[in-house]
């Protein structure tokens, strides 16, 4: 076992990703690859003898794959891509998941840990043990903190997006009151906060007091290359939209803007969603005379997306709220520039470095986002040429999973790290 040496104690790291949904239940978007690419990262310093013990990484996770259940061994450990990982059954659908399975082995891994106290049961101010919690809103992930509440383990989550004003007023909002009212809000004092971005730590801050917050970046799987793919010089600017389709991703701004943008344009949109909801979508398209320069796509594998990314002129993702946005950084990776709203997670990196376009949820605004990165070519090629070293530099999966190494260790420094 490696031990991690810290100015307050020698120790050994055991962390339990809980998560709702996993791979390969890529249905459910960005979410399941941040987790995966990080815990991934984690094992890949166990195994270049850094950082952690190759028995310290693990992820309970349920079957969940939309209203599917995935096809796998339940309640025994698996290696996905190189990470132990644990499925069971999920009692309910989207977007609950209760899980007793899951519940009932997160209790036996935390008394299991706490043997080595032979005091008590609950889990001593020397723990070794952090459970990290991906999103919120569902039982797996409130009833997880609270079994880890309840035997004092320190816990850190990552609400990917899920605790903005925004998602708390937005789908099933009378339900997040009253989960947040009756027990959630107190559940969340208990927490150590990982944000991915300036924005959704100020989103989270505006509902929540946490015992600590820090923003660390997703870890992102990317194809760094420095692209053949060359700036169209053809008079078809190409658009692309490459997300899971949902109501916040702002495609019907994105539709009626389209409408008045007067140069030659096509939009091809990849993803997956509710049938209703891209039904409905296509129908606007159509009332908008816009389905002909449309191509649905459907889900796409990670082997294509790359190559799709790196053959349109621009990626679009005019959302009304993303903590963080993973396609962005995909995107650039192959050099292709990016026009997002100022709601966007990664808004002020773009920004800062100049990849792209940023703007408003004004259709007027992205109309003239559209038709400026139309016309600034020059623009376009320098993006096409050095984005793909500096998303190599400031997305290294080394350097990143190394903070998060870091802010485990803080965690368990911290006097306060385990009292309720």
């Amino acid at each position: 076992m490696i031990k991690r040496v810290s100015c307050f104690k020698e120790f050994t790291l055991k962390i339990i990703h809980i998560t709702a949904s996993y791979k390969p239940a890529y249905i459910y978007g960005g979410p399941i690859q941040s987790v995966g690419k990080l815990c991934e990262a984690l094992i890949g310093l166990a195994v270049s003898g850094e950082e952690l013990g190759i028995n310290d990484v693990q992820i309970l996770t349920t079957t969940a794959n939309g209203t599917n259940e995935l096809d796998v061994a339940i309640g025994k450990p698996v290696l996905v891509e190189g990470v132990k990982v644990t499925y069971f059954k999920r009692w309910s659908k989207d977007h609950s998941h209760f899980s007793p399975g899951l519940l009932l082995r997160l209790r036996k891994e935390i008394r299991r840990q706490a043997q080595n106290d032979s005091n008590t049961k609950r889990q001593t101010p020397n723990a070794k043990l952090i459970i990290h919690i991906h999103a919120w809103w569902n039982l797996v992930s409130v009833l997880s903190c609270l079994v880890a509440r309840w035997y004092k383990v320190p816990v850190l989550l990552s609400p990917r997006g899920m605790l903005t004003s925004y998602t708390f007023g937005n789908r099933n909002s009378f339900s997040k009151k009253i989960i947040h009212n009756l027990l959630g809000k107190q559940l969340l004092k208990y927490c150590h906060i990982h944000a991915t971005s300036e924005q959704e730590k100020t989103d989270i801050l505006k509902i929540i007091t946490p015992k600590s917050i820090k923003v660390i970046p997703n870890l992102v799987s990317f194809q760094f290359s420095t692209s053949s793919f060359q700036i169209s010089t053809n008079d078809i600017f190409r658009l692309l939209f490459l997300s899971r389709i949902e109501e916040k991703k702002g495609l019907e701004l994105l539709f009626d803007a389209l409408t008045l943008v007067d140069i030659p344009w096509r939009l091809t949109i990849g993803g997956t969603g509710q049938e209703e909801y891209i039904q409905g979508l296509k129908d606007k398209a159509e009332k908008l005379k816009l389905s002909a320069r449309i191509n649905w796509l459907g889900l796409i594998s990670n082997e294509e997306k790359f190559n799709l990314m790196a053959a349109h002129d621009l990626t679009v993702l005019t959302s009304y709220n993303e903590n963080f946005a993973n396609v962005v950084v995909e995107s650039l990776s192959v050099g292709t520039p990016v026009l997002i709203s100022k709601f966007v997670g990664l808004a002020d990196y773009v920004a800062d470095k100049n990849l792209g376009w940023i703007t408003g949820l004004n259709i007027e605004e992205i109309k003239t986002g559209i038709i400026s990165a139309q016309l600034d070519i020059e623009k376009r090629k320098a993006i096409r040429t050095t984005a793909p070293l500096q998303i190599n530099t400031d997305f290294n999966d080394d350097v990143l999973a190394k903070q998060y190494v870091d802010f485990y260790e803080e965690i368990l420094a911290t006097p306060s790290a385990i009292n309720p």
